[in-house]
């Protein structure tokens, strides 16, 4: 199965990491691709260029093979829609390949704002990552898309192409990268929170000094 982990990565942290981690080993696959957001249509714009945080992602990673980048999202022009990546992934992987992109709950709580949204089940499986202190509206449409939907074990998701939601619990660590820009401007040290590498250049770029 072909998982992908999207987000704006702004910067990569230890939490986005040990969370791919850990869905790369519950569901047994080789690697998981971490898809860092070009434009995202649903959040502030990100505090550095698309291509320092593509750098960032690049040393984090360095030298684990269970994670990998896909930076399709990075090349397209104007907002990266979910529903556009998936589409190029599943021409290139066939109509038959296990497809699954990830989401936390407190994303997923919006999901039919989301550009096309009602095309994304079709195209791939969603795994809903729970976090704390997030929860669904039982009368949202993205909690009757869950139960209408849903998976009992990342084995089923490894049956079929797409169409199931599974929501998971996982051992997750409290970090935000908004934290992290904030101690930054702060003139306080985010190490431990993120990867040294990371650390390094970012103090050496001076990203994330000027501003939110």
């Amino acid at each position: 199965m072909h998982i992908i982990f999207g987000g704006t990565f702004d910067p990569i942290h230890h939490g986005h990491l040990r969370l791919a981690v850990e869905l790369r080993e519950r569901f047994g696959v080789a690697s998981v691709a971490l898809v860092p957001a070009h434009i995202p249509p649903h959040r502030d714009q990100p505090g550095t260029t698309s291509a320092e945080r593509l750098r960032l992602l690049e040393l984090a990673i360095e030298g684990e093979p269970g994670l990998v980048i896909d930076d399709r999202e990075l090349s397209r022009e104007g907002a990266s829609y979910s529903a556009d990546t998936l589409r190029q992934l599943r021409q290139e992987l066939g109509a038959q390949a296990p497809l699954a992109m990830v989401v936390g709950t407190d994303a997923f709580a919006a999901f039919d704002q989301w550009y096309e949204w009602q095309a994304i089940p079709s195209l791939a499986h969603i795994i809903v990552v729970n976090r704390p202190g997030s929860q669904l509206d039982p009368s949202s449409q993205a909690a009757r898309l869950l139960a209408s939907r849903a998976a009992e074990a990342p084995s089923q998701l490894l049956s079929r192409p797409a169409g199931l939601c599974l929501a998971l619990d996982l051992p997750l660590l409290a970090i935000s990268a908004s934290g992290i820009r904030e101690r930054i401007q702060a003139g306080r040290s985010p190490r431990y929170l993120l990867p040294d590498a990371v650390w390094r250049e970012i103090r050496g770029k001076e990203l994330y000094v000027g501003g939110p």
